[in-house]
């Protein structure tokens, strides 16, 4: 029995995730499949339009067999950073494999690439085109291509090289595959039955829903709208530079810029650069809205523990079979180790108008199915 790796947010879960879940199947006979899933906030830089728990019911109602929580200090990361906390947490449970979507479906050259990321030569390249003010992500698409002729500028292939680095630079087991991806993230067209969660979510009010999401998926979507919130926060903080991400005096141009802004939109759009991509603005939007600092970002480089949302009996089994072995604590009851979480949850409960979820982060929900 091969144990399987995927790394997602779900926001919200689609036709493209299921389809993802049977390649899976169709790959392995009988996997172990485990998911470690961001919860509110996510890579990007959204707000999730489920809470985590509804995400967990429908990943095991689609084929996943355990959800653990990639916490909040990865899940609102640089990829690199997102990476290193999903593969730590594989890493700790025993995983074999590591499915992604991927846009090239190249493996041979995502090793190839990711490799290069780890010389001197690269992280010399890409320190040197941000000092010229040029972004990451294009900095490090850059360097590629200068060291090795090709580039890579896509969203998933771009996570798939953060995901083959961080396998390599730990020294994992775990063996990376990947499936063709059958749509653009960024696209803007509505073609066939899978389509992007950033198109679905663009268009919740404007689309029937179930041509795209399996109907057991589908739910009563939140109305996320957090500006009002986050304007409060940039007026009467005094000191922005303090958060996580907030660097090289972005601060003065945040406090600027939302006397300007009527959205989080255009606030985003008020202050992004060269530099400062609408991605890593939108982190660091999450950042100060829930207060993350600097300081606090210092003390969670590291998985410090894995957090269970849900499994079915073949996920209990699994991490009951190899608990003694995790060199981190597992946690299926609250601990004082999740008090940032019972913080981002109460601030995500305050945004959806759902107090509810207060109560399910400090029981400490399971989801079983």
């Amino acid at each position: 029995m091969q144990k399987v790796g995927i790394i997602c947010e779900y926001n919200p879960f689609h036709n493209g995730h299921l389809y993802h879940i049977n390649k899976i199947k169709e790959i392995f006979d009988d996997p172990t499949i485990i998911l470690v899933m961001s919860s509110h906030f996510t890579q990007r830089g959204n707000v999730s339009i489920l809470n985590k728990w509804d995400k967990t019911k429908i990943a095991l109602d689609n084929g996943v067999d355990l959800v653990v929580e990639l916490p909040f200090e990865f899940s609102t990361q640089s990829s690199d950073i997102f990476a290193k906390g999903a593969i730590g947490i594989l890493n700790h449970l025993g995983c074999e494999y590591i499915v992604f979507g991927s846009e090239s479906n190249d493996i041979v050259k995502l090793n190839k690439l990711a490799e290069i990321q780890n010389t001197i030569e690269y992280n010399y390249e890409v320190k040197k085109l941000m000092k010229e003010g040029t972004s990451y992500p294009k900095a490090a698409s850059s360097a590629l291509k200068h060291l090795h002729g090709e580039e890579v500028d896509t969203p998933n292939d771009i996570l798939a090289l953060s995901y083959i680095k961080e396998i390599k630079r730990i020294n994992s087991d775990i063996t990376p595959l990947s499936i063709k991806r059958t749509n653009d993230f960024n696209s803007n067209k509505i073609q066939g039955n899978i389509i992007s969660a950033n198109l679905i979510r663009n268009n919740l009010n404007k689309i029937e829903i179930s041509k795209y999401v399996p109907k057991n998926a589908i739910r009563n979507y939140y109305n996320v709208n957090y500006f009002n919130y986050l304007k409060y926060k940039i007026m009467s903080d005094t000191d922005l530079s303090i958060y996580q991400t907030v660097d090289e005096g972005i601060e003065n141009k945040l406090k600027k810029g939302i006397d300007n802004s009527n959205t989080i939109d255009e606030l985003i759009l008020n202050i992004k650069s060269k530099r400062y991509t609408y991605n890593k603005i939108s982190r660091m939007l999450i950042h100060i809205l829930t207060s993350f600092t600097k300081e606090e970002a210092k003390k969670r480089k590291e998985i410090r523990y894995i957090r269970v949302l849900g499994f079915n009996k073949k996920g209990r089994s699994y991490l009951n079979s190899i608990k003694k072995d995790i060199k981190v604590p597992i946690y299926t009851n609250f601990n004082k180790d999740l008090e940032l979480e019972l913080k981002v949850t109460k601030i995500y409960a305050l945004i959806v108008n759902d107090p509810s979820l207060i109560s399910k982060e400090i029981k400490n929900i399971i989801i079983q199915k």
